[in-house]
């Protein structure tokens, strides 16, 4: 991979103590300061634990090159944040780079990260296994993308391996199966090192369909101010209309009962309405890069005038 590459992603998993979530999530909001001014960076996504599937941390980093991306790696900025969070990690960090081709920006909603450290002297005989397992893989139900990143001495030592499915259900399958479990048994001989990581995406499998093919995905910030545009009348309606006159008063449901159903529909209500209201905003949530800018702030007002309307609107009538 040359430094010529259309955009690069940094992939970092790691472990944190459950006792140091809150400090964690705090310290990467001081990581993403610093590395906002770096050349290159175009831009950060968090995405903490879900337990079972998801059991690390996952930290994505964009930049322009891969030139870049190293810079910062290596930079003195990078180092002295890593050892502010070390008393909060556990066990060693993954930490790998993968290009932004059209399949591998598309949104999934469950992925693993696979990274592998090769023998010396065996590198060819383990691309030959790779391509086994890619063919029997690409049959598995769900798959929806699958990459693979050679080792790149002087950057990253491990073969990786990036699958994307679309379920968690779908995605455990094909890990746990009894066909790649033989794959695997069979490069044992070729590995020093093996280590799969399973990744949740939030709330991109709603805005899939509103994403241009071969784009990434919207910026995390875009996604949360749409979905709170549709939660936050959802859940106002629902109490004014529903909740607190007919379960609370007239049925004198429990106040967790109603609640518990309450974000039922909330929840099941809300997956309809954010892909809706995404497509009608794709103009500002995937804009061509000579016009993201001014979308920036076009759509980030209007949603802003819209949230401000309902709250003057949602006053009136409590």
């Amino acid at each position: 991979m040359s430094g010529s590459a259309s955009s690069v992603s940094i992939v970092t998993q790691t472990s944190v103590r459950p006792d140091c979530a809150d400090a964690f999530a705090q310290w990467q909001g001081g990581t993403s300061a610093v590395i906002a001014s770096f050349p290159g960076f175009i831009e950060q996504r968090l995405m903490p634990p879900h337990p079972p599937l998801q059991v690390d941390w996952v930290i994505l980093q964009r930049f322009r090159s891969v030139d870049q991306a190293k810079a910062w790696l290596g930079s003195p900025e990078r180092q002295a944040r890593i050892e502010g969070a070390v008393p909060m990690l556990l066990g060693r960090d993954d930490v790998h780079i993968v290009r932004d081709d059209a399949s591998a920006a598309r949104t999934a909603p469950a992925s693993a990260v696979i990274s592998t450290r090769v023998k010396p002297g065996l590198e060819a005989e383990y691309l030959r296994w790779e391509q086994k397992i890619a063919a029997a893989q690409s049959k598995a139900p769900g798959l929806q993308g699958y990459r693979f990143e050679p080792a790149m001495p002087g950057v990253q030592e491990d073969f990786v391996a990036i699958l994307r499915f679309d379920s968690e259900a779908n995605l455990r399958a094909w890990m746990d199966s009894p066909a790649r479990q033989a794959l695997v048994a069979e490069a044992a001989p070729l590995t020093a090192e093996f280590h799969a990581r399973t990744v949740q995406s939030g709330f991109e499998q709603w805005f899939r369909d509103a994403t241009p093919a071969g784009a990434p995905a919207p910026a995390a910030w875009k996604m949360n101010m749409i979905v709170l545009l549709t939660l936050y009348p959802t859940v106002f309606l629902w109490g004014l209309l529903v909740g607190t006159p007919i379960l609370n008063r007239t049925l004198g449901l429990d106040f967790p009962i109603a609640l518990f159903i309450g974000n039922l529909f909330s929840v099941l209500l809300t997956a309809q309405l954010v892909p809706w209201t995404a497509k009608r905003l794709g103009w500002w949530l995937s804009p061509p890069p000579e016009r993201r800018a001014r979308a920036d702030l076009q759509g980030a007002g209007l949603l802003i005038a819209a949230l401000a309307a309902m709250i003057l609107v949602f006053r009136m009538l409590s």
